[in-house]
């Protein structure tokens, strides 16, 4: 079941708060797989975020240079084919969706389609299907149904998480209060999307 929200109802601003928010509970992913893997740079796509919140905080006028930043992105993402590990799937999402976040706001508000916005929230729910998918057949499912990766708790968090971010922007004020509020939501667990552990 894809997570399927009306984004055409969000602003631009609210847009890139919902994909930051959700991007806090992906990058524990990229940074458990990048201690494991000694594969990347934590640290960078960290700070990364770090400025868009700050780019969110209207008082702040800080400039990005989003293609460098894409540069410097593209060298931390993994490739799938060179790791052996579950793991360099959802560190991929977390740097694919980085990707949408920051051409999301190199599109200014012409992205019509709401296609960057969507990709991070299926990228998001894509990590944990797949996550919980691989959990059911390690505890000996012979055979399993998306209706068995619906109902996992994990997945329903995730949804219970999108829409309830999604729900609290749709009527926020567009400042760093919001975004402190909405980051304060999605880490009140300490948990990643797939119920790791946040250091």
């Amino acid at each position: 079941m894809a997570i399927h929200l009306p984004f055409e109802k969000l602003s631009r601003w609210q847009q890139i708060a919902f994909a930051s928010a959700l991007l806090e509970r992906m990058l524990p992913n990229y940074r458990m797989f990048s201690e494991s893997s000694q594969f990347g740079d934590y640290a960078l796509l960290r700070n990364q975020l770090d400025l868009i919140w700050q780019w969110l905080d209207k008082k702040n006028q800080i400039k990005i240079n989003i293609n460098a930043q894409l540069n410097k992105l593209e060298e931390q993402t993994p490739n799938p084919e060179e790791f052996d590990s579950f793991g360099v799937f959802p560190a991929l999402d977390a740097c694919m969706a980085m990707v949408s976040l920051l051409q999301l706001m190199q599109t200014n508000g012409t992205d019509k389609d709401h296609e960057d916005i969507n990709s991070i929230s299926r990228l998001s729910h894509n990590s944990v299907s797949y996550y919980v998918e691989l959990l059911l057949i390690d505890e000996g499912a012979t055979e399993v149904l998306p209706v068995n990766i619906d109902e996992h708790p994990l997945t329903v968090w995730e949804k219970e998480t999108q829409y309830e971010v999604f729900d609290f922007l749709k009527f926020a004020a567009e400042n760093k209060r919001s975004c402190q509020l909405a980051k304060e939501m999605v880490l009140s667990e300490g948990l990643s999307n797939l119920g790791i552990e946040i250091e």
